[in-house]
């Protein structure tokens, strides 16, 4: 604040210095006037140039009064941002840009009162500014709405970095979160890069928000097999299973008669990091254990029966 204020007091002593100086030099012309008809118009010009600058120069010297004044002004305003966007935890990504477009928004308003303090009529000036504005967002509407979406991505904050996720048709790891678009690497490590406006106009599916995951298979025995027995062998292999959670508890139930199968439903609940591993070792757990208890997993298939005087006609063909 007071560098500020020391250039604005020596800019206004430079200038009053100034003004005075053409005001001498005004007076000096006209005192000499009529000595001669070259020197009366040399004289008339020096005095139209002294008036002019004693006219204009306090209009000089507050024009830069206010554009100093008015930076300084912008300065701490964007820094005050800086800091309340800070305090309040805004993602670091959008902390910086909001504060460089803060401040270059303020400054075209220091700037169009700095013109209208020189005399200059603003009102055209902003009708070319808004003109100017409108045609820069039509040309560019979809990096602004992506711009928009990344700005309710980083300020909402339906998923963070490294959360695994699914949206507008693809499914990774996030990777990182940027103003205009998003970074993910997909399970066999692509990097897939998604404009805002498509995540934003899509549904997300984020797979890591919450701390617990449910497994959901189905197992399928023959209608031959005991079911109380198949019941109890894949609660057994939940049971020997150390990653699954027992609250909720594991669900094992009937869910279908199927064409050639009995299905049950098997249920457990994980911690999710551990979904996946969990998930493949129980399948591979769940078809061992049940051979081995003399159970069947059928496939589907089709029982075709034939009649005994069909069976005559074609033995007779």
């Amino acid at each position: 604040m007071k560098t500020a204020l020391g250039i604005v007091s020596h800019v206004s002593r430079l200038a009053l210095l100034f003004v005075l100086s053409a005001s001498s030099m005004a007076f000096a012309a006209e005192a000499g006037a009529g000595t001669s008809v070259s020197g009366g118009t040399a004289q008339q010009i020096l005095t139209r140039i002294g008036e002019g600058l004693a006219t204009y120069g306090l209009k000089v010297v507050g024009a830069i009064i206010v554009f100093l004044v008015g930076r300084w002004v912008t300065k701490r305003l964007s820094s005050l941002i800086n800091k309340g966007l800070t305090n309040a935890k805004v993602d670091p990504t959008l902390v910086p840009f909001i504060e460089n477009l803060a401040y270059t928004a303020l400054l075209v308003f220091v700037i169009i009162a700095t013109l209208a303090a020189v005399g200059v009529q603003t009102a055209s000036v902003i009708a070319v500014l808004g003109a100017a504005g409108l045609a820069v967002g039509l040309a560019l509407q979809g990096a602004l709405a992506n711009f928009a979406s990344g700005v309710l991505i980083l300020t909402f904050k339906p998923f963070r970095v490294g959360d695994f996720v699914e949206t507008a048709g693809v499914k990774g790891t996030v990777q990182a979160i940027h103003v205009f678009n998003t970074v993910l690497n997909s399970i066999d490590n692509v990097r897939i890069i998604l404009p805002n406006g498509q995540v934003t106009g899509s549904s997300i599916l984020n797979y890591t928000a919450n701390g617990t995951r449910r497994i959901d298979l189905v197992v399928s025995v023959a209608y031959e097999d005991d079911l109380r027995k198949a019941r109890r062998v894949i609660e057994s292999v939940l049971a020997a299973e150390p990653r699954i959670l027992p609250d909720p508890a594991p669900l094992v139930a009937v869910s279908a008669m199927a064409a050639s199968s009995i299905d049950l439903v098997v249920r457990p609940w994980v911690k999710t990091p551990d979904y996946w591993d969990v998930r493949f070792a129980l399948t591979e757990k769940l078809k061992v254990t049940l051979e081995e208890h003399g159970l069947t997993i059928p496939f589907q298939q089709h029982d075709i029966h034939i009649k005994a005087d069909a069976a005559a006609l074609l033995k007779n063909a």
